[in-house]
């Protein structure tokens, strides 16, 4: 299966937006009890998370995973940090990417693979306020040829 297939339960939209994607990663979770239940009912926000990089370990922090609902007292706290599983290897090219000035590891996608939780993980450089007008120029002209073109064929 190619990267980022598999039933998508959460995007960050936002990263798009705020970022020029260069290269994604995709890795493991590692998860708590209930968690895996709440993320198949797709109860799980993206939207301010992002990857740090603490004692050569990637960890996802600020992702909203809410706590399952037939779960008990034992159920999870929704905000709290996730170990990402990753190869050494591919951690210690996270780690060179992001000693670049202005590159950071923003996750992009949760999906379920092969019965597993996969988080796709991007490594970004961020966007200044006028490369995002920009963005918002093209869309907008996209947009209008396409309404245009919609008209014309009615």
């Amino acid at each position: 299966m190619a990267k980022g297939t598999g039933k998508v339960l959460a995007q960050n939209k936002k990263a798009g937006h705020d970022y020029f994607i260069e290269e994604t990663i995709e890795a493991g979770i590692v998860l708590q009890g209930t968690e895996i239940k709440s993320i198949r009912a797709g109860k799980v926000q993206l939207k301010d998370s992002f990857v740090r990089i603490r004692n050569n370990e990637a960890w996802i922090s600020n992702m909203h995973i809410s706590p399952y609902d037939q779960g008990n007292r034992f159920n999870h706290d929704p905000l709290r940090s996730r170990k990402l599983l990753l190869h050494k290897k591919q951690i210690s090219q996270l780690i060179g990417r992001i000693k670049q000035d202005g590159y950071t590891i923003v996750p992009l996608k949760m999906y379920v693979k092969d019965g597993y939780a996969k988080v796709l993980i991007g490594v970004g450089k961020g966007k200044k306020n006028y490369d995002k007008r920009d963005d918002l120029r093209k869309k907008d002209a996209k947009r209008e040829i396409e309404r245009a073109f919609k008209a014309r064929q009615q």
